[in-house]
């Protein structure tokens, strides 16, 4: 069998996991070395494969490599660039062929989410348009935890984790100044069209934390009026109220609380400001005194607090890629399945490109409370062994140590590309 390089590559929105799953991809590409040359990581996504920016994983050492397992963000560099179809951008798709061919790349290693799957779904359907044998296998990752087929998605347990703690501690906080000061809190977490991560934040509030949390769901269109009436009958009933709210919770006409009129590369809306426009909504209706803060990059970075569940499944999942590939699979993606609740466990299976690229997996109606404003206890069974384990970095003078690797490029051997 002839031996065929590999190209892995980081796409969308990093978490404080994707580099576990670089980290199983490589390590595990290094033990089929019978099969598998070396892999070549896109220099920020796919954009460095169609600009023949490749690093040389191999060029890092061992313990770099293995040092990617409590590094956070993407160490290759990510990109939010989605490619055409092929009909549409063919010039595009001949280049990979072209950069493929001249590095002797036959595997295709795709880490990202729903918009990565489409295009690691297009990759694949290169070998039979294009008469080039690649064997394209997506790497699952995403903090909204919206990708169909899988139970959940790496990146997202930490999320919720850093989530519940962070709700947890700053309502611990307001409570202490709730008699004189500041009554409502409110955090803004990410989740365009799904809840899954301000589900999270209920997990603040449990038999032994008796605290007032009001999630916004943005599967539930927003009523103004009962929300309103919520939250002034938990600051009557405990002195202060904390509030999660979902970056894309929308009005009854869809619009959403947040949106400001502009779009990124995908297409989507820009979102951002929800926090805010709640707060500032009590404020005028109640008159209570409110702080609020935006997670943001803090949510999907903060590897210092990763569920110890999500460092290992980000790392199966990089390593069931590879194997999936050896196997002689392609367009497809390894897919976490869930086998038991209590004790929790599970297994790796893998589902078909074509049924998950461009599909959204949004919160189960029977995980969101009667009134619209909170979990049920499915939900928190659900959630709960996902934020499980404590995963710390190594610490140097008090502050976490993360690596950042040589990347060194591989000698071009075309002429350049012009992107669009």
């Amino acid at each position: 069998m002839t031996i065929k390089n590999a190209f892995y590559a980081q796409s969308g929105g990093v978490t404080s996991v994707i580099n576990a799953s670089a980290c199983g991809v490589i390590q595990t590409a290094q033990k089929h070395n019978n099969k598998i040359g070396k892999v070549f990581a896109g220099e920020n996504g796919i954009i460095g494969a169609l600009t023949e920016n490749l690093i040389d994983t191999s060029k890092e050492s061992d313990e770099d490599i293995a040092a990617l397992m409590h590094t956070p963000s993407g160490a290759f560099g990510s990109c939010r660039y989605k490619m055409k179809s092929l009909e549409e951008n063919e010039a595009e798709y001949k280049r990979l062929i072209e950069v493929f061919k001249a590095h002797n790349i036959g595997y295709f290693f795709y880490n990202g989410g729903g918009d990565s799957a489409d295009t690691c779904l297009k990759v694949s359907q290169l070998s039979e348009k294009m008469d080039y044998p690649i064997q394209a296998i997506h790497v699952p990752k995403t903090i909204d935890n919206d990708l169909p087929v899988t139970d959940n998605c790496p990146g997202f347990g930490s999320v919720a984790k850093y989530i519940a703690v962070s709700t947890r501690e700053a309502s611990f906080d307001v409570a202490s100044m709730a008699e004189t000061s500041t009554k409502v809190f409110v955090i803004e977490v990410m989740g365009r069209h799904a809840g899954w991560i301000a589900a999270a934040g209920a997990l603040a509030a449990d038999a032994d934390n008796d605290i007032p949390v009001i999630v916004l769901f943005p599967e539930i269109k927003f009523d103004k009026d009962k929300f309103i009436a919520l939250v002034d009958k938990k600051v009557k009933s405990h002195g202060y109220c904390s509030i999660v709210v979902s970056e894309g919770v929308a009005w009854p006409d869809g619009k959403f609380l947040a949106e400001q009129g502009t779009k990124d590369n995908f297409g989507h809306a820009q979102l951002g400001g929800a926090a805010p426009v709640v707060a500032n909504m009590v404020k005028e209706e109640l008159g209570y005194k409110f702080h609020w803060a935006v997670a943001d990059y803090l949510q999907r970075s903060a590897r210092h607090l990763a569920s110890q569940t999500d460092v290992d499944q980000a790392y199966a999942l990089g390593e069931a890629a590879v194997n999936l590939a050896v196997e002689g699979k392609n367009s497809v993606m390894p897919s976490i399945v869930r086998t038991s609740n209590n004790p929790y466990t599970w297994e790796i299976q893998s589902g078909d490109l074509s049924s998950i690229a461009n599909v959204e997996k949004m919160m189960p109606m029977e995980y969101i409370s009667e009134d619209g404003f909170g979990i049920t206890e499915a939900c928190r069974e659900y959630l709960l062994p996902l934020i499980e384990g404590e995963s710390y970095p190594p610490y140097k003078n008090g502050m976490p140590q993360y690596v950042t690797l040589k990347k060194q490029l591989v000698e071009k051997k075309l002429a350049e590309f012009k992107m669009r």
